[in-house]
């Protein structure tokens, strides 16, 4: 759960890793998939109430504005294309960089309303834990 919940492997880890370690297959998608849907509210609390006063303190300024500039780089041409579908997209696709944590400052940055950015990042995160689950699944059988 821990590793679905931290950026630096969201459920892309917490699956391989709980499968790995002998926990019942189906309660770690469970729990790493439910743990990841929690960063996005994290996020949005985040972004609307911390971060403006964080972006006051010039290191953390400096790196906002690169992780801002590579998530909006990365999300803003398939969402201004594919619109909801974009979004869903790019949380999908497991590799490194993208995500909910990405997918949730995307979402800020291009003003998607709340309740459409939630479901495109659920939906993402459903979509890439199944993924994940079904190569893990299959790679230790």
């Amino acid at each position: 759960m821990f590793w679905s919940l931290s950026p630096f492997g969201e459920s892309k880890v917490g699956i391989p890793y709980g499968i790995g370690r002998g926990v019942n297959s189906y309660v770690v998608f469970v729990a790493c998939f439910l743990s990841n849907l929690l960063v996005f509210p994290i996020m949005m609390f985040f972004l609307e109430n911390i971060n403006r006063h964080l972006v006051k303190w010039r290191p953390y300024k400096k790196s906002a504005l690169f992780v801002a500039r590579r998530a909006k780089t990365g999300t803003a041409d398939k969402v201004q294309k594919y619109g909801f579908f974009g979004l869903v997209l790019f949380v999908m696709i497991p590799l490194p960089g993208t995500g909910v944590y990405a997918g949730s400052i995307a979402s800020y940055l291009l003003k998607i309303e709340k309740k459409q950015a939630f479901l495109a990042n659920a939906l993402g995160i459903f979509l890439s834990s199944l993924i994940i689950y079904g190569v893990t699944v299959l790679s230790v059988k």
